[in-house]
């Protein structure tokens, strides 16, 4: 199911790299960036969470949170954020219910082969909930900076 702009974000309680659970309705009153990623520690994935914890300040000058989502444990979302030093919480979708809800598990194939994984994904969620922007097949160069405009410019 693919969501689209102007809908509902789908509600989501998740496990957390500081071993607490973090809800969507926790950031009502706030724009709220969710990210969804498909692996710590990968070349990709870690270029684009250090442009986000980069550009945290900017983001909270304009009421804005972030939020990383991939299907890795809360151990390797540990690992990661203290590797890279990110400061912004990374959520644990190891059962892959909310990837699903958000329709980012999707098919992919490399070197002819198919697999299912997640399409690095951006959502941009205002402070009531609705979806107001989507960021598919990411390109992580300027991403950030992209987010920043699009919230600044609502």
């Amino acid at each position: 199911m693919k969501l689209e702009v102007g809908a509902n974000a789908p509600e989501f309680t998740l496990p957390s790299d500081t071993e607490t659970t973090v809800s969507l309705k926790n950031f009502r009153g706030k724009n709220l960036i969710i990210y969804f990623y498909p692996k710590d520690d990968t070349s990709g994935c870690t270029a684009e969470a250090c442009q986000f914890r980069d550009m945290l300040p900017n983001f909270a000058g304009i009421n804005a949170a972030v939020l990383g989502i991939s299907r890795d444990s809360v151990k390797s979302h540990q690992k990661f954020r203290d590797k890279y030093e990110l400061t912004f919480p990374l959520l644990s979708d190891e059962s892959g219910e909310v990837c699903q809800s958000y329709g980012v598990w999707v098919e992919k194939s490399m070197y002819g082969r198919k697999y299912f994984g997640i399409e690095r994904t951006t959502f941009l969620i205002d402070a009531t909930g609705v979806i107001q922007k989507i960021w598919s097949k990411v390109k992580v160069p300027g991403h950030a900076d992209a987010i920043l405009k699009a919230i600044g410019s609502q």
